[in-house]
């Protein structure tokens, strides 16, 4: 599913009524529809309840006056609470005020000295609050009034179901710069908008729904559009049903070469996660003291012991082993648990360029090129890359707080710049190919930030690689079900008990809900 701008958004929207001579008011009746279907949703018998609607001048304004109408025809008290003097509605949202008018129906001016007075009399006899105050158009900070009204409704603990996107929400950022609708649902049009779906705004929208008001399919599937939510129809597309005839051979071979005295967990769960995800052989090489005790306890892998320094990290003459080794391979895996021992840096440094197989690339890994970035730049094998925001800074020395402020920016920017698919991990994973394409993941939760669980991400792109996926397609589906397994995870053990084991018993799970074979 494509995401999109405010601008993006707007075009379309002129699209359909300009070149496809759909009128604006058929877009604005059918966008109320659906707002009206997820509201009888929420309150099964509509019939003698009462819903206070904020309406705004502009057209989220007119779409919450179809709203009202339509919900006063299901026999719903309606409380209509103006924002705006009724002489600055334009449009088809005048049109709606009109038609609210002739019904005989009253509406209320908050923007007047007694307004709060009236909201605060409105929230004390409400089941639902619609919010349709401001749309994708709206930047920056609410007026003083009206952040005394959201604040108002934020604090009633009433249900708030916002009309496209809530208000106080920037659309195109997902930032929030003052006092913002906290949705429960949010009923958005045609197609997700960027602040939607990536954090802080994704938070305050609650449950998604994005509804279909007839725009034209050709416009909404508009491949131009760089951005895509990644979806359970998306994701599973990419899988192709697996042989009869298959074999292990006919499903990948993964090298992963991590771990380190003390460190040998980072390591299992690699290698555990490309099993996990149907890679036919998978072969763990680690130093050399390391290796029995993991050949103990990982009996579905091979594995390799290579030489090691005092300090129990990989040694520099493991790397014509370690090349060896990815001549049986398909794809190779590295970084979790090797540490930054400096001979253990100039082995990554040195290994990379010289790979002929494609790489997955995290964690210490990651962190062995900081300062050394043009490394990536000059890899002749494709490759993908897992930084958390960390190691996404050190990466691109750059406070943490920038590269947290400007995910999507930074994470299309780094992987434009170094030519390698990225996926920027946090909540609302991001996920940038070089050529422009940016994924967006939707699963997971807080219960997933704890240690190996992106151990286990790392093995589940390198088993997809090995598989046959592309590295954006095993970058993208990867993360969805990582994301996936976290939530099941936490479903059944909560998510302050979650560990990142845990992913991997319920990966399979999350494989088969998506339908692939």
């Amino acid at each position: 599913m494509r995401v999109v701008t405010a601008a993006e958004m707007k075009q379309i929207d002129l699209q359909a009524i300009e070149k496809y001579g759909i009128p604006g008011i058929v877009l604005m009746e059918n966008a109320g529809w659906r707002v009206v279907e997820i509201i009888e949703g929420i309150i099964s018998e509509v019939k003698d309840k009462i819903v206070t609607i904020l309406v705004g001048k502009g057209n989220n304004g007119g779409d919450g006056l179809v709203v009202a109408r339509h919900l006063l025809n299901r026999g719903v008290q309606v409380k209509v609470l103006l924002l705006a003097d009724p002489e600055e509605f334009q449009g088809d949202a005048r049109i709606n005020l009109h038609i609210w008018q002739k019904l005989g129906q009253p509406f209320y001016q908050v923007n007047q000295v007694n307004g709060i007075n009236i909201v605060k009399v409105a929230l004390l006899n409400t089941h639902l609050v619609v919010d349709a105050l401001y749309g994708t158009g709206f930047r920056g900070t609410v007026n003083e009034r009206v952040g005394r009204v959201i604040e108002l409704i934020n604090a009633s603990n009433l249900p708030v179901v916002a009309v496209d996107i809530p208000s106080g929400l920037e659309a195109d950022t997902g930032q929030i710069n003052g006092p913002c609708i906290k949705a429960t649902q949010t009923v958005t049009f045609g197609l997700p908008k960027l602040g939607l779906v990536v954090e802080p705004g994704a938070s305050y929208a609650g449950k998604l729904h994005v509804a279909d008001i007839s725009l034209p399919r050709v416009l909404i599937e508009n491949k131009d559009i760089p951005r895509q939510l990644l979806t359970r129809e998306l994701v599973s597309s990419w899988f192709k049903p697996r042989l009869t005839t298959g074999h292990k051979g006919t499903y990948g071979h993964v090298l992963v070469v991590a771990g380190s005295r003390g460190m040998v967990g980072a390591a299992r769960m690699t290698a555990k996660g490309a099993l996990r995800s149907g890679a036919g052989l998978v072969t763990l090489a680690l130093p050399g003291n390391c290796q029995p005790m993991v050949a103990a306890a990982l009996d579905e892998a091979m594995t390799i012991g290579l030489p090691e320094t005092a300090e129990g990290t990989l040694a520099g003459s493991a790397l014509e082993e370690i090349l060896q080794a990815c001549k049986r391979a398909d794809v190779l895996a590295i970084g979790p648990g090797l540490t930054t021992q400096p001979e253990t840096v100039e082995l990554v440094k040195t290994l990379l360029p010289a790979l002929d197989i494609p790489v997955v690339i995290d964690a210490d890994a990651l962190n062995a090129l900081q300062g050394a970035t043009d490394i990536l730049s000059c890899l002749t094998v494709p490759a993908v890359i897992t930084p958390h925001p960390g190691e996404m800074a050190r990466l691109l020395d750059r406070p943490l707080t920038e590269v947290q402020n400007d995910r999507l920016n930074v994470v299309c920017k780094a992987a434009k710049e170094w030519q390698v698919v990225t996926i920027l991990k946090g909540a609302r994973t991001v996920i940038a190919v070089p050529g422009g394409k940016l994924y967006i993941n939707p699963t997971g939760n807080p219960g997933m930030a704890s240690g190996g669980s992106g151990d286990v991400l790392t093995g589940v792109v390198a088993g997809l690689m090995a598989q046959g996926l592309t590295p954006e397609q095993s970058a993208a589906a990867a993360t969805f079900l990582h994301g996936l397994a976290g939530d099941l995870a936490a479903e059944r053990l909560g998510q302050r008990s979650a560990l990142a084991g845990d992913l991997l018993t319920h990966l399979p799970t999350a494989i088969q809900e998506l339908k692939i074979s």
